[in-house]
């Protein structure tokens, strides 16, 4: 703590930065780690394994989904959204004689009269109703598609993972899952975000906004991808997630979101302390990394620390932070951009967690066309750390889970169990 305060105060005193910004040395190369200069100058460490397939399996066919849903956007931001199956048809066609649409909204005002004059008395035995008037929509947005969903094996050669951490991580958060997903066969690839774990890391604000980030995550998207794509993000990599899901709807078999939040465009917090001047970050650092132990873990024993030190979390400079947090602007990423997306979607949340409330992720899955929610009792923030068995098979069998047979789209509303199926006709 001390050496903290005197290099911070150091760094006052000179106007230059604490923290020296440059990559963490590594010479991990030789097992699956490789360097990716996405733009020139600018270089990110990803992990990448190809497992070695003995015996490959010729995917099955799946199923395919009808994915129908009608999104209405009103002038004063209300969302509403209907989605569209054989029971919402019947009652779409149930509606007659100009009817307001099923769950539609309207306006109710007293009907106005000539200037100077009052309204019109009732005709005797009536009473004076209400008109009902159509709020005008906004905008009106219309999904209407089939995707075909699949059991993804590691015997499929068509079959990649991509993992993606959030702020403050490296792709080390993921080793178990890398290990384990790796040992069945499938390939996997994590990258280091920029300014974190091995990757470059430049002196420029501008480096860490959301959309130069997420520009480096389509580059390594393009350069890995095959024909079924997994995405799995935590935290901020959660927002990266979802980009690329919007972006290449087609090359995205399924998503998993482990502690993303809910449906909101990102805006940087004018009252954070991450607008502090960065040796003011710096000096407290210490604090900063007992906070993140203390909200990111259920439990704060010596085992959570070791799991900090090993895995790279929240070892990054105070520039990159600092940068990091104030770059979060993303304002199309709202409740429509969400909406829109027809990725099946699983949804993990670990129920101590301080930095992401349950009710975020429970709307998130209210949101998604196709989203599966699981609530872990033991797990905070970093729960694909502290619990990787439970994480590991809980994707796994996400991964295997298709459709059984083809059928209209019925959304689960809950899901308790490993042995549960995912989805029923």
């Amino acid at each position: 703590m001390l050496t903290s305060f005197i290099e911070g105060l150091l760094c006052c005193l000179t106007s230059k930065s604490a923290n020296t910004v440059v990559p963490v040395e590594t010479s991990e190369l030789a097992d699956g780690y490789e360097f990716v200069e996405v733009k020139p100058g600018r270089v990110l460490r990803v992990r990448h394994i190809i497992p070695d397939r003995p015996i490959e399996e010729e995917p099955s066919q799946g199923a395919s989904v009808s994915c129908k849903r009608k999104i209405t956007v009103y002038r004063n931001g209300q969302l509403f959204i209907e989605n569209l199956g054989e029971r919402a048809s019947a009652e779409l066609r149930s509606c007659q004689n100009g009817q307001t649409e099923p769950n539609s909204t309207v306006e109710v005002e007293l009907a106005e009269s000539p200037a100077g004059e009052a309204p019109a008395a009732p005709h005797p035995g009536q009473s004076q109703q209400p008109r009902m008037r159509r709020r005008k929509p906004k905008r009106t947005v219309v999904i209407d598609c089939e995707r075909k969903i699949s059991a993804c094996k590691g015997t499929h050669s068509d079959v990649v993972l991509f993992f993606i951490h959030g702020v403050g991580g490296s792709l080390d958060i993921w080793r178990s899952q890398l290990d384990f997903f790796s040992g069945l066969g499938y390939e996997v690839i994590a990258p280091d975000l920029a300014g974190h774990g091995a990757s470059s890391a430049p002196q420029i604000a501008a480096a860490y906004t959301f959309y130069a980030l997420a520009e480096d995550m389509r580059i390594i998207f393009k350069r890995y991808a095959k024909k079924r794509n997994i995405l799995i993000g935590h935290s901020y990599g959660v927002s990266f997630c979802t980009f690329l899901a919007h972006e290449f709807p087609d090359q995205i078999q399924k998503m998993v979101m482990i502690n993303g939040g809910g449906p909101t465009a990102l805006e940087p917090s004018l009252c954070s302390i991450f607008n502090l001047p960065t040796c003011v970050l710096h000096c407290l650092s210490p604090l900063l990394a007992w906070s993140f132990l203390k909200a990111g873990f259920a439990r704060q024993g010596a085992r959570e620390k070791q799991l900090l030190k090993e895995n790279n979390a929240f070892n990054v400079s105070s520039f990159v932070l600092r940068a990091m947090m104030s770059g979060q602007y993303w304002p199309e990423g709202d409740e429509v951009y969400h909406a829109e997306l027809t990725v099946p979607t699983l949804l993990v949340h670990g129920m101590h967690d301080k930095f992401v409330p349950v009710e975020e992720d429970q709307r998130m899955a209210e949101i998604l066309l196709m989203a599966f929610l699981k609530v872990l009792e033991d797990g905070s923030h970093m729960v694909m750390m502290e619990c990787p068995e439970t994480i590991n098979t809980l994707l796994h069998e996400f991964l295997l889970w298709e459709p059984a047979t083809p059928a209209p789209l019925k959304k689960e509303t809950a899901w308790t169990g490993f042995t549960s199926p995912f989805w029923t006709g």
